[in-house]
């Protein structure tokens, strides 16, 4: 990327041991507005005063946007390709939206530093918003999710993270920005414990203990890594993913909090398009026959740089609807992945 893009948000920090992921809705009202935009100046001096306390901790937060919240407090111009969360598949296995203007990814290798700057956050921002979600994540084991296999194998790392989701040329405006898309899934563990190994197995498409993958002539098509590996011209198209676990045993809740970073939302909405619906349709993921999501949210992460200017963003200038430009732009961006696809320096 060249060295004038802004300074992103923690996007590509590395998967930290805790996190706690909340999703609010932000209050109607210009007293309300007022508070939230405000508030955006203040996050990066909450992060380094509680940040102090515990140095070697890694303690990082990423804000992020949904497209009404941005209309609504920051007006024109907004990003291309920022759409409401777009729904997959239908009846008992659907990839749903659920409300969400704001959402925070607090992380740190303590869970005490997450649990203060959430607090911190949240008592600045009052009545102004409503909290509609709140996960409280944690590493399980060597990454791996409540299923038993490691999360986030594919990852790319070092400078491949950024050229993968940090915006640059395509969107020159919103340059260092992001997407993010985050659903938040629940498993059936009593029936996917009784499964044998080898049925899970295939199921995920890799090797249980090792992560190693399944030989392609064994692997089933509906595999979920078969169906979550988008290629473009014979190149694979990498989101990073930073799920984490989360549970409760006495309620008998487990699950698995998604979140997808990418420069573009198209991959990661190809990949639901394709465990949701099937590719090709009714070949779809039979992970979801254990496991359902119950939220889903897709948000604009801008800069550090821009998100420190949003407090004297005007918002009367906010568009009554999307113009037709931009409405091409936005199905452009849903179908043509590989013309916003990240190319590492090393490819």
């Amino acid at each position: 990327m060249p060295n004038n893009t802004p300074e992103p948000q923690a996007v590509c920090n590395p998967i930290s041991r805790s996190a706690i992921f909340i999703v609010a809705t932000v209050a109607r009202g210009k007293d309300k507005a007022d508070v939230v935009r405000s508030w955006c100046g203040d996050i990066a001096a909450l992060v380094r005063a509680v940040a102090t306390r515990a140095p070697a901790a890694n303690l990082s937060c990423v804000c992020g946007f949904g497209a009404d919240a941005w209309d609504l407090l920051f007006g024109a111009p907004r990003f291309a390709l920022l759409h409401p969360f777009r729904e997959f598949g239908q009846g008992d296995r659907r990839a749903i939206a659920t409300p969400g203007d704001i959402f925070l990814h607090i992380r740190a290798d303590h869970m005490d530093l997450c649990f203060e700057l959430a607090s911190q956050m949240l008592n600045k921002l009052g009545d102004a918003v409503t909290v509609v979600d709140e996960v409280h994540g944690f590493r399980y084991f060597d990454l791996r999710d409540m299923v038993g296999f490691v999360d986030g194998t594919e990852n790319p790392t070092g400078k491949s993270a950024a050229q993968y989701t940090i915006i640059d040329e395509e969107d020159p405006e919103f340059a260092g920005g992001s997407y993010v898309i985050v659903q938040k899934y629940l498993h059936n563990l009593d029936a996917w414990n009784g499964l044998t190994v080898e049925q899970q197995e295939r199921i995920i498409g890799r090797e249980k203990l090792s992560d190693v993958e399944l030989d392609e002539s064994i692997k089933p098509s509906c595999s979920h890594s078969s169906l979550t590996t988008i290629d473009e011209n014979g190149k694979e198209v990498k989101i990073l993913r930073h799920n984490m676990a989360f549970g409760r045993p006495g309620s008998k809740e487990f699950g698995t909090y998604f979140i997808g970073y990418a420069r573009t939302p198209a991959p990661i909405e190809q990949m639901m398009e394709n465990m949701f619906v099937g590719r090709p349709p009714g070949n779809y993921d039979r992970l979801l026959d254990y496991s359902r999501a119950v939220t889903g949210g897709l948000f604009f992460v801008p800069s550090s740089d821009l998100l420190d200017e949003l407090p004297d963003r005007n918002p009367d200038a906010a568009p009554s609807s999307i113009g037709e430009g931009q409405q091409k732009d936005e199905r452009e961006g849903t179908l043509n992945i590989g013309s916003l696809r990240g190319t590492s320096q090393d490819e």
